[in-house]
């Protein structure tokens, strides 16, 4: 049989049988079972599993090749009524019905990121390897709990993590494990953070016999007022309260400030406090920021405390043909979380948690018979699930194990440099802009900014008040988005609201974010125009 059959040679019986009834009798039921059978994923259906997947991939093809913008505007009353028609109980005919279906509910008004005028949030547009690995891993289905269920995957994404650790400069101890996203990978360097520092704690006599909730109530972690939300929300799940998360400014660079933390440490533990972490970022999700990692470092280790570097973003620059120095510091971490999915151009999800002492992992491991006996480690079986929080979790190494197998280590920095330095054009062009404000110079590959124009007013022309311009922003991103034409963040600076554009897309030019802005000027100067701002601008 040839390798690609025809399509019709397989889909002669697809729908037969698909449709049942409470009222069936056995027989009905059996046959329904036996076509069921002509889905399942095996040697006698690969032909069927070829056809049908091509068809998919077909209609993915044909979509990006016919779309002219990353987004339709439809609305969600629109979409929710779309999709609440469709009847899951009833199944329809054939794979090519569900994918024509599926072109309404979903691929039409889907948001796509590979779109040069998507600039909303860090999602990358996807390098090819990584997809061709995404179908692959789905199709085998591996599982990377224990060795049993994974055998040559568990060793290629350990040497992954092996090649990240060494990129990161954590030395020979380091060990790790891939993650759904970077909020899994910081809470899971938080839970050993906080295991590490509870084991302490049962140390001094005055604790002996208290329970962990005890213990937990005088750890602290430190993290810049830009850090990820996810600290915050991790420290609540890990039983230890939002409040327990100390806030530290920054710089006016956005770089958290070291005299603050020494500042904010000093007075924690004179209160009798223990600071259990310094979480520093290596790109803040708004500014691109690299805190200043040695001094950080130098400050945890006075007190003690676990540094944690949350990289999701910045996690990229490891392979950097210009930017590589800006991670420098990550070598004195405990502990590092990489988003693959973000900045390795990798599609979701593809995580990972780096420890610079595998022993930490020990933190978080426990032994099931019926899983991960304790034998089997001591028989050194490579269990993942050893070393995760998860249990049944995806082979998504695989991705980026073809990304470099096919692509290379440089070829990916060098589609992350592009995005920087395009945002360094744009930041110049904002900043050149009467119309525009910047929030900050770009670090990364992040612009923060705002339409601000000079207006008429009693008084003469001045800039747009502070109230004018915080009602104006979010209405132009709000008017863009619903035009389809270009996808805009959005965000708050010192309670102020801005536009935001997150460049991941090598391939978009300066002229193409120069139409995104000329879309926001011409969108904002309609909205006052049209009377949303009168009384404002006017006062």
């Amino acid at each position: 049989m040839p390798l690609l059959p025809r399509v019709e040679e397989i889909y002669v019986d697809e729908g037969r049988g698909t449709e049942a009834s409470p009222g069936q009798d056995f027989a009905s039921r059996v046959e329904l079972a036996l076509a069921a059978t002509n889905h399942l994923f095996n040697a006698r259906n690969s032909p069927r599993y070829v056809a049908q997947v091509l068809q998919g991939v077909n209609a993915v093809a044909t979509k990006l090749d016919r779309t002219t913008q990353p987004f339709t505007g439809v609305g969600p009353t629109e979409l929710k009524a779309r999709i609440g028609a469709v009847d899951l109980d009833r199944p329809l005919p054939d794979t090519a019905a569900a994918l024509e279906e599926l072109e309404s509910v979903y691929l039409r008004d889907a948001i796509y990121f590979h779109d040069a005028k998507y600039a909303a949030h860090l999602n990358c547009p996807v390098v090819i390897p990584a997809l061709v690995g995404e179908a692959i891993l789905s199709a085998v289905n591996s599982s990377m709990d224990t060795w049993d269920q994974s055998a040559g995957a568990t060793m290629i994404e350990r040497r992954l993590i092996d090649w990240t650790a060494e990129r990161l400069q954590l030395g020979t101890a380091a060990d790790g494990v891939f993650t759904s996203g970077g909020s899994q990978s910081n809470l899971q360097a938080l839970l050993i953070a906080r295991n590490h520092a509870v084991a302490g704690l049962r140390q001094e006599p005055a604790n002996t016999g208290l329970r962990l909730p005890a213990l937990l109530d005088r750890l602290r972690i430190f993290t810049s007022e830009d850090s990820h939300f996810s600290i915050q929300k991790s420290a609540s799940m890990l039983g230890m309260g939002f409040d327990a998360v100390i806030s530290v400014r920054c710089a006016p660079d956005h770089r958290m400030d070291p005299a603050a933390l020494a500042e904010a440490m000093a007075e924690a533990h004179d209160a009798g406090l223990v600071p259990m972490a310094v979480v520093a970022t290596a790109g803040t999700t708004d500014f691109g920021a690299v805190d200043p990692l040695p001094e950080l470092s130098a400050l945890a280790r006075a007190y003690g405390a676990w540094l944690h570097i949350d990289a999701a973003y910045g996690g990229g620059l490891m392979v950097s043909g210009r930017y590589r120095h800006l991670l420098d510091g990550t070598r004195l971490a405990d502990s590092v979380t990489v988003d693959f999915h973000k900045t390795f151009f990798q599609p979701v999800s593809s995580s990972a948690l780096l420890v610079r002492d595998r022993a930490m992992l020990r933190h978080i491991t426990y032994y099931a018979d019926y899983l991960n006996p304790e034998s089997a480690a001591l028989a050194e079986i490579p269990n993942q699930v050893d070393k995760s929080i998860q249990t049944t979790r995806r082979f998504d190494a695989l991705k980026l194990w073809l990304t470099l197998r096919i692509m290379g280590a440089d070829a990916i920095g060098a589609l992350f440099d592009e995005a920087i330095d395009l945002a360094a054009r744009v930041g110049s062009l904002l900043a050149a802009d009467d119309d525009f404000e910047l929030a900050a110079e770009p670090q990364l590959s992040t612009l923060v900014f705002r339409y601000r124009p000079r207006v008429d007013t009693p008084s003469g022309s001045q800039r747009m008040s502070e109230d004018a311009s915080d009602l104006l922003n979010p209405a132009i991103r709000a008017a863009v988005f619903a035009s389809g034409k270009a996808v805009v963040a959005g965000t708050k600076v010192a309670g102020r609201h801005y536009l935001k554009f997150t460049l991941l897309n090598a391939e978009a030019t300066l002229e193409d974010i120069g139409q995104i802005i000329s879309l926001l000027r011409s969108t904002g100067a309609g909205l006052v125009q049209d009377g949303l701002l009168q009384d404002e601008v006017s006062a």
